[in-house]
């Protein structure tokens, strides 16, 4: 698609607008240069140099504030803010990958899973009978599903994709099954076992598992202990523990640079790696300071 062309009667009334320091109007400007994509961004690389000291300084302004809706910007932002919040994380790595992510509508099927789900619970259930609700309406009703077919694709890592399709890795049906069980009060916490990700709950009776890879499959620490041996890994408690987020988002930056070198696409599997090496470096200043 051919980007928008402004005529000079649309630049002109841009730049009538553009040193209105009113938060409404600047607000307004915002969304429309986000809108018009690269003419805006070339109108405002012009207005930058104007011999209007009021015109070029607000262009500017317009012109650092517009690098928030670059997403790789502002994902770059969010690892460095050390501000961790989940589903925040996952959407803003979702614009990486599709920058048109509407967030809105990912939030509303996310509501419309957990209403369902409210709806069939009771609140004397048992913390595992609500995962078993969950298990219906995600798996039964909704039909999510492991990828097993096309395990690599990169969408399969992309919350609005997952949704859209119903298939998804692990680790993002994991996210899926955790924010929907957040809107309806289920305390669940994500568990990054080797070689898999699960969803872990951590009620009175003891901790158990959820595999939303596999239709919401419920198993118990044995279980998870002879799947890590089954891979040559040698079970540890520490291994059914949550997994901070941080380390979630950074998981999920290693999946996609992997899959994107599988898929010999260069460019976006170094800068899903150079995700990974900045969360590591936000780690290291915020561990050494």
């Amino acid at each position: 698609m051919e980007a928008p062309q402004l005529t000079t009667a649309e630049k002109s009334a841009l730049l009538a607008l553009i040193d209105d320091v009113s938060p409404p109007v600047r607000h307004a400007l915002l969304a429309h240069f986000t809108r018009l994509g690269e003419a805006g961004r070339a109108v405002l690389q012009e207005a930058a140099q104007s011999e209007d000291p009021t015109i070029a300084t607000s262009a500017v302004w317009f012109q650092r504030e517009l690098r928030f809706s670059d997403p790789v910007a502002e994902f770059r932002g969010f690892i460095q803010s050390q501000n961790y919040e989940l589903e925040t994380g996952a959407l803003l790595l979702g614009r990486t990958l599709n920058p048109r992510l509407d967030v809105a509508a990912v939030c509303t099927q996310l509501d419309a899973f957990a209403t369902r789900a409210r709806k069939l619970m009771t609140k004397t259930v048992s913390l595992k009978e609500q995962c078993a609700v969950l298990n219906r309406v995600l798996f039964d009703e909704y039909g999510l599903r492991g990828n097993h077919e096309d395990y690599a694709d990169p969408q399969n890592s992309a919350l609005d994709q997952v949704l859209r399709r119903r298939v998804g890795i692990p680790i993002s049906l994991s996210l899926v099954y955790l924010f929907v069980a957040e809107r309806i009060g289920v305390e669940l916490e994500p568990v990054g076992v080797p070689g898999h990700f699960l969803v872990g709950g951590y009620g009175p009776l003891g901790p158990f598992f959820i595999d939303p890879f596999n239709a919401g499959m419920f198993l118990a620490p044995e279980d998870v202990f002879e799947r890590l041996r089954s891979l040559g890994h040698t079970p540890q408690l520490a291994d059914l523990a949550p997994t901070p987020v941080r380390e979630v988002l950074c998981r999920a930056c290693r999946n996609l640079a992997r899959h994107f070198l599988a898929a010999e696409d260069h460019a976006n599997a170094k800068l899903f790696s150079s995700f990974v090496n900045d969360f590591d470096a936000a780690y290291d200043w915020h561990a050494g300071s």
